[in-house]
């Protein structure tokens, strides 16, 4: 893992995992890494007839706030899988 300096208090998994699921609560939410750098994998049926697209901007845009800035404590979203139960 590389170091990221970020001013975030607490713990990035339990945020990121926390913020998806505030956006869509049924899902399963599974998050690895450190760094700055993570894999998020989230099942739900919500993105059923969703394009793959459409499923990750969902994600996406439920963390967006964990992205933002010089010193956000997500540098990069290395991997992201969406799923339907």
């Amino acid at each position: 893992m590389s170091n990221h300096d970020t001013d975030f208090q607490g713990d990035v998994l339990t945020a990121l995992r926390e913020s998806v699921l505030a956006k869509i609560p049924d899902a399963v939410v599974e998050v690895a890494g450190g760094g700055g750098h993570f894999t998020l994998s989230v099942v739900s049926p919500v993105f059923a007839g969703q394009s793959m697209l459409n499923q990750q901007r969902l994600v996406l845009g439920a963390i967006a706030h964990l992205m933002k800035g010089d010193r956000a404590p997500v540098h990069a979203v290395d991997k992201l899988t969406t799923k339907t139960p």
